[in-house]
């Protein structure tokens, strides 16, 4: 597919959307809310349902099809995702709600649109860093409106810093990383979305991930996709193919350590 130049309108007025809720509903309400855990254990604040329903009104302005936010019921996200055949927008409101509670400065908002099942358009943006991460199939990935230009990650696993979620992982495969780790070191900061975009800026030279949830990958994994990197899953070679609701997460830019790091895992799981 032939690519762009820049941005599109329609990307262009989502990262205004976006910048603009993140200002209003969730910055003035940094480390000042309080907190309620959700069903599946997870923390809420009145961020997160802020700045949901201020970009569904948004979104739904700049393209009026159903959208499925992490902060709505499975029921309703199941619904507005059956009923979305000319798209959905996909919005993760605050991603790394305990880091935001605690002022850890590791969290963003994050929003894609679906069609046929796939990421035609993704946004995720760091306010405390101001940074904005988008991508559009067959366009590019860019940060802050230029194009993104990665570090240069490392050619050997051994020589990688590798960002590995570890809770969600099969405890044999957890234990191997642990113990007998084939990468040089690890991070984990607790908030998904970020996690693939700087994957994506060559700032992690590997990814994994035990399992996500739709809006945890939706707008990241376009920006690594444009950005010429590669994922899967620990199941599948072809990302898309894995369940849409919960999927593992293998990613890296560079191919040769993506084929290093894929077969390492695969091998020892």
């Amino acid at each position: 597919m032939t690519r762009g130049s820049g941005q599109s309108a329609m990307l262009k007025a989502v990262i205004a959307a976006v910048k603009l809720v993140a200002a209003e509903e969730i910055m003035p309400r940094y480390m000042k809310v309080a907190l309620k855990h959700k069903d599946d254990g997870s923390l809420c604040t009145d961020a997160d349902l802020a700045a949901q329903e201020a970009l569904t009104r948004k979104l739904q302005a700049i393209q009026n099809v159903p959208v499925v936010g992490e902060e709505m019921s499975e029921q309703e996200q199941v619904a507005h995702w059956a009923d979305g055949a000319q798209g959905v927008w996909c919005i993760d409101p605050l991603d790394g709600t305990t880091n935001f509670v605690h002022g850890l400065p590791y969290f963003g908002v994050s929003v894609a649109l679906i069609r046929e099942g796939r990421s035609v358009l993704g946004v995720v943006y760091d306010p405390v860093a101001k940074e904005t991460f988008a991508a559009e199939a067959g366009r590019g990935a860019f940060l802050n409106g230029t194009k993104l230009l990665a570090r240069q990650p490392s050619k050997q696993l051994a020589d990688a810093l590798a960002m590995v979620d570890m809770k969600r992982l099969g405890k044999e495969l957890a234990s191997k990383l642990v113990t007998r780790p084939p990468y040089s070191s690890q991070r984990n900061f607790g908030a998904s979305t970020l996690d693939w975009c700087y994957t994506a800026a060559g700032r992690y030279d590997v990814y994994l991930h035990g399992g996500q949830k739709f809006w945890d990958y939706a707008a990241g994994s376009l920006v690594l996709q444009e950005a010429g990197g590669s994922a899967c899953s620990l199941e599948h070679d072809d990302f898309n193919t894995a369940d849409i609701w919960h999927r593992s997460v293998i990613a890296a830019l560079d191919p040769d350590l993506f084929l290093q790091w894929k077969n390492w895992l695969r091998a020892e799981q």
